[in-house]
């Protein structure tokens, strides 16, 4: 039977960086990774991964907690995590929450369990976790939806500064009466981006009309009963902001049911730039997020918890951009 040092003998290596790349991948250079990996697969090498784990006491599991998987923005933050996760030898375990703190906690749960060694939390929610008595604090990164002056890491938006940007697009193109529809009320995502909202319109002059704000959840469903809402007030808005490309395109159905056109009528646009927004019809104005960096970031940090590195930066915030698309235009615009 093959042994760690026949896998180092045909690597070429110690034994010692054997043990290094099959514990810590990430702590290796990647063409004595990939010497070391072929050996092992040369030599039909086995390693004993409950010794391992039982002698670092890691097993090198990450969960991610989700507040709603279905969503189409959260599952590219899953897919750069998963793909930062998997290259530096961990395993993510998801979990889809619906944003209850018991299955949050229920999963959390499992760090003490000794079954996952840390938490990504996409959900602001603070507190967030009993501890255990005699237990260490929780390995935990905060990401996307964050706790302000939070105590662990955090990997955010700038999303006041993004709101207000898409506003004042609109403000620029002519617009005087902007209605938007909201996330949940209790989102810091929310707050955020209901400040920006007012601050761009604070700063051009232009009175906050409290019946142009109307409340939403995120789905598909609330940007279709929102646009609903907004389009039958007396003076309904020459432009439509949704705070996400989802309720942007529930509210894009409804226009055109009631017999309306984008932008030509009503201008509409959206936030984060999921897949679907370019492929919209118009395509839609909205707000670029690095979705994959979120997940990408958040692992690295939590890695470096895990395993006691230091973290440069533990509040990061990451950059927007406005991606100016078919669907927003000057108030009574004609595309033909």
């Amino acid at each position: 039977m093959s042994n760690i040092r026949e896998v180092a003998r045909l690597a070429g290596v110690s034994v010692a960086t054997v043990s290094r790349t099959l514990k810590s991948p990430e702590r290796v250079l990647p063409e004595t990774r990939d010497k070391v990996n072929a050996a092992v697969v040369q030599a039909g090498y086995r390693p004993n991964l409950m010794a391992v784990q039982f002698r670092s006491r890691r097993t090198g599991n990450l969960v991610i907690l989700v507040p709603a998987i279905a969503n189409t923005f959260f599952a590219r933050v899953i897919s750069g995590a998963q793909q930062a996760a998997q290259a530096a030898g961990y395993r993510l375990l998801l979990c889809d929450t619906q944003g209850r703190e018991a299955i949050e906690q229920e999963f959390a749960a499992l760090v003490y369990a000794h079954q996952a060694d840390g938490v990504i939390q996409l959900r602001a929610c603070d507190p967030f976790i009993s501890l255990p008595p005699g237990t260490d604090a929780l390995p935990l990164v905060n990401a996307c939806e964050v706790v302000k002056d939070a105590p662990y890491p955090t990997i955010s938006l700038d999303n006041r500064s993004a709101a207000q940007a898409m506003t004042d697009h609109l403000i620029g193109l002519g617009h005087r009466r902007i209605g938007i529809i909201k996330g949940p009320r209790s989102s810091p995502l929310t707050l955020d981006r209901v400040a920006g909202y007012r601050d761009a319109l604070r700063n051009a002059g232009i009175a906050i009309d409290p019946e142009l704000i109307c409340h939403g959840d995120f789905t598909l469903k609330a940007g279709y009963d929102g646009a609903a809402t907004m389009l039958a007030l007396a003076e309904r808005p020459s432009a439509l902001f949704c705070e996400n490309d989802e309720m942007a395109i529930g509210a894009l159905k409804r226009i055109k049911q009631m017999g309306l056109r984008v932008p030509e009528d009503i201008s509409l646009v959206g936030f984060d730039d999921i897949p679907f927004a370019a492929y919209c019809d118009p395509p839609l104005t909205t707000i670029s997020q690095p979705a994959e960096t979120f997940g990408h970031k958040a692992v690295e940090m939590l890695i470096a918890l895990i395993e006691k590195t230091p973290i440069p930066q533990r509040h990061v915030l990451l950059p927007f951009e406005l991606t100016v698309r078919g669907s927003s235009a000057a108030p009574g615009s004609s595309m033909a």
